[in-house]
């Protein structure tokens, strides 16, 4: 049985596109497990802050040391499952980035007050979010700008409620779309 060039062409093309669904596939399930991670410290510190808001600060800082130790043994984790012998060092490399640059802003030149600091953060990584949209699919993008202008619309809207109300878009949202992502 031979084939002819039109159609080797059109099963290259199938191959092609079975691998790029596969690695997108791969790409959604391994954030999934993230998102679901932070979603859950995120919930976590808006509730913290909002019942106990004079020690918010410290929450804040315990759990994001959690989370990033957490996520660096994921990346080990899933490096040495696909035998890269470790941990991806860029995604570490940019989580810090991220947070030298929020901090930064926040901080240093911003001087948010509050209620501006539980806006900002999240913005920020979901503009992350979208750009990554643009290299590893929609998904992505759509949750960075949904998670953007519900947090938007909180900072103008939810009035005292505002930590609550993260607690459930920031946190929720990142859950939510971890187990949607989990099922692609």
């Amino acid at each position: 049985m031979t084939i002819d060039k039109t159609e080797a062409a059109a099963a290259l093309d199938d191959i092609s596109r079975v691998i790029a669904n596969v690695k997108q596939s791969r790409i959604y399930q391994t954030s999934a497990s993230m998102m679901m991670l932070w979603g859950a410290i995120v919930a976590t510190g808006y509730l913290f802050a909002f019942f106990v808001p004079f020690r918010a600060a410290i929450g804040w800082l315990v759990l994001q040391v959690a989370g990033t130790l957490l996520t660096i043994a994921a990346s080990v984790r899933w490096g040495s499952r696909q035998g890269r012998g470790g941990a991806e060092w860029r995604f570490g490399a940019l989580m810090v980035l991220i947070l030298l640059f929020g901090t930064l802003w926040a901080v240093v030149l911003g001087h948010f007050a509050p209620r501006e600091m539980n806006v900002f953060w999240p913005t920020l990584f979901m503009f992350c979010y979208c750009v990554a949209g643009l290299w590893f699919g929609g998904a992505f993008t759509a949750l960075g700008l949904g998670i953007t202008a519900l947090s938007i619309a909180g900072y103008f809207w939810a009035g005292g409620w505002l930590e609550p109300y993260m607690a459930v878009v920031d946190g929720g949202g990142l859950v939510l779309c971890g187990l949607l992502m989990r099922r692609a």
